[in-house]
């Protein structure tokens, strides 16, 4: 089969991108761990790098879910405007797919790998040295490092400023584009969360009409056994519907591999966009709210001048950030959209096409063999 246009554009982009990429993830190998306590999944996270920071330039390290959510607490603490990548949820739909189940950890170990080179390709995240030691400390090292992370005091403060500054309503001088920003998030939210649960609810359709197709073909090799006359359509009808049942597999695995996965991280990058926009309005609005206070007050007026220096570069700083993050997010999610759906375009051609021709062949040699019929009854 020729190269399609999709994977030929996947394969450039890859080709382009190694040559310029210094560190290399993959998260595979899976281990089901059992304790008095917990049964819980570590994943191999190996790493190879031509970074001088590195002090070797390969590590292999075993990390389960929750070292994961750490580092993405991490990288949101020290970059609140920049735009983290997603993780898979802990907890999976009812009813969707087992926890623990070969499917789902396949799943998440997917979604892993991704979350973790799409750190690695961004220009800031990349050099976060939490993130190196994500993927270089062994496990009692990371346990340690995770114990010298903000206490409680801290958290419990950063949590009421948050809920102060949303109290508050919003910012007064927000830069017309981050309004426009937040305009287009709120609509890309409600479009992309509808088209995910649409997806899902075709996959799900697919599947039963998978398990329908299934069931449907022996029967008919069942019934040629007591038609002799017409065993060999019967046998043919089944053999049709055999071939297109595997078609359709395939198709069900092109959804669940290259579209719902696709689909559903927007859902949760929309979510960290908006979360991200808040932390921005935040910063804003402890500017917004050292000018009102030295508007009012006389006293005490070189401290909150001196503050508000400081808040401008820090509202500057996380302006610049998120401006520079989204419009590279924007040409990502683009890319990744287009992409997903040439995939399923491809796909489907390719199932029709298949089935297509099943029946056609299937209708062809019955064709022949009616007329086979018809000139020996002809015959004197």
């Amino acid at each position: 089969m020729p190269t399609s246009p999709s994977s030929m554009i996947n394969q450039y982009k890859f080709e382009d991108e190694s040559e310029l990429r210094d560190l290399f993830i993959t998260v595979d190998d899976p281990e089901s761990h059992i304790t008095a306590i917990e049964t819980f999944i570590t994943y191999r996270v190996v790493t190879k790098t031509s970074r001088s920071e590195f002090d070797s330039s390969e590590y292999e390290v075993r990390r389960r879910y929750q070292d994961f959510l750490w580092l993405k607490s991490k990288l949101e603490e020290a970059h609140p405007t920049l735009i983290i990548p997603p993780l898979p949820e802990k907890f999976i739909m009812k009813g969707m797919v087992e926890r623990f189940s070969e499917e789902f950890i396949e799943t998440r170990r997917k979604a892993l790998h991704k979350f973790l080179n799409r750190i690695a390709d961004h220009p800031t995240l990349t050099f976060n040295e939490d993130f190196k030691i994500f993927l270089t400390a062994q496990a009692w090292e990371l346990s340690s490092h995770k114990k010298q992370g903000p206490g409680l005091l801290s958290r419990m403060g950063q949590t009421v400023r948050a809920v102060a500054s949303s109290v508050r309503g919003g910012v007064k001088n927000r830069p017309e584009m981050f309004t426009e920003v937040n305009d287009y998030m709120e609509t890309f939210s409600q479009k992309i969360n509808v088209l995910d649960k649409i997806a899902h609810r075709i996959y799900k359709e697919e599947r039963e009409y998978f398990n329908e197709m299934k069931e449907y073909g022996p029967i008919h090799t069942l019934w040629s056994a007591s038609e002799e006359d017409i065993a060999d359509s019967l046998k043919g009808v089944a053999s049709c519907i055999d071939k297109c049942c595997k078609a359709t597999e395939k198709r069900m695995a092109g959804l669940s591999e290259n579209l719902l996965p696709i689909i559903h991280e927007y859902v949760l990058y929309s979510e960290i966009l908006m979360g991200v926009l808040k932390r921005r309005d935040q910063i804003q609005g402890e500017l917004d709210s050292k000018v009102d206070a030295l508007a009012n007050k006389k006293a005490e007026k070189d401290l909150i001048t001196e503050e508000i220096g400081k808040l401008e570069d820090k509202v500057e700083c996380a302006n610049n950030a998120l401006k520079a993050d989204w419009d590279r997010w924007k040409q990502n999610m683009q890319y990744d959209m287009r992409s997903a759906f040439t995939n399923v375009a491809e796909n489907n051609l390719r199932y029709y096409e298949e089935c297509l021709a099943t029946w056609e062949s299937f209708l062809t040699s019955q064709t022949a063999a009616l007329h086979v019929e018809e000139d020996s009854e002809d015959r004197p």
